[in-house]
């Protein structure tokens, strides 16, 4: 069941040299382990995987096993440029603490999906630990398909996918050709905060949510209305988030998120650069999606 319910990914603090603030980082996971979160999703996206060293994502794990103690199982991204760099990055993962990796296919020059295989391959062989296939194309450019999908579901533990949630109109159908692709028991879980309750309601079984890492009360409230199969309390908590669902969409999630941060002072730190923080007039509006979310 690691791969099911809501998985919170939060930000990883640190300074502009890519030092992680550890006690930020603790402070953090605290919040989403109170409020219920079935996991943590450490160094993904949100978590500024691609900005730090090998050594600092190293640290971070630490940090989180320590901070968690096991009562929230932690689902660490091992996504590298380089296979071997991949499997390395998997083994400190499981040496560290973690229970879960989550792996996407990062490229610079385009691969083909026997390339992307034989490096899903070589990452799950590397360790014991059950393995989320990270499907990311708006970042990566990079597509996985049905039929790629079932060649890495035969995998014995690669367990789960992580697919971009598409629009109301669309996800049922999607979630079904998906389901169909893969073993009974497959975990299929959505990413995409603002389409994802969508994706729940049609039979998807994970959140792996942007929004969980810093705000996890009001968003455990929502994905459990939608593990209900409650739509009009799916509808009314969703409606609240929508001033952060139009920030997501406009500026980043990425961006955001670091800007919460800042103002609940959760930390001091701002993006890695060369991303820039957001100004003082869009963190105005980031302050009234917060205080909407009151509400929930």
């Amino acid at each position: 069941m690691l791969f099911h319910g809501l998985s919170a990914f939060p930000i990883t603090p640190a300074d502009a040299h890519g030092r992680v603030d550890t006690d930020a980082l603790r402070a953090l996971l605290k919040r989403i382990d109170t409020a219920g979160a079935d996991s943590i999703g450490l160094l993904g996206s949100t978590g500024s995987y691609m900005y730090l060293s090998r050594s600092e994502k190293r640290r971070a794990i630490e940090a989180a096993a320590d901070c968690l103690g096991g009562r929230t199982p932690v689902i660490v991204g091992v996504g590298a440029l380089r296979t071997d760099e991949a499997v390395a990055l998997a083994q400190d993962a499981r040496d560290a603490g973690a229970q879960g990796l989550l792996l996407a296919p990062v490229s610079y020059t385009p691969l083909s999906d026997d390339e992307v295989f034989a490096h899903f391959s070589a990452v799950a062989a590397a360790t014991q630990l059950p393995l989320c296939v990270y499907n990311n194309p708006g970042t990566t450019h990079f597509s996985i398909g049905n039929a790629l999908l079932t060649r890495l579901a035969a995998i014995p533990s690669i367990v789960a996918v992580k697919n971009p949630a598409l629009p109301a109109a669309d996800i049922a159908a999607a979630h079904q050709a998906t389901a169909a692709a893969v073993p009974a028991g497959f975990a299929i879980g959505y990413s995409g905060d603002w389409l994802v309750t969508d994706a729940i309601l049609a039979g998807g079984v994970g959140w792996y949510s942007v929004i969980a890492g810093i705000l996890p009360e009001p968003s455990v409230k929502l994905m459990r209305a939608a593990q209900a199969g409650d739509r009009a309390e799916v509808e009314r908590i969703n409606a609240l988030f929508e001033p952060f669902w139009t920030l997501f969409r406009e500026l980043s999630s990425y961006r955001v998120v670091h800007a919460v941060a800042n103002l609940l002072e959760l930390s001091r730190f701002d993006p890695p650069r060369p991303i820039q923080p957001l100004a003082g007039s869009e963190r105005h509006r980031v302050k009234a999606a917060l205080d909407r979310l009151s509400l929930v």
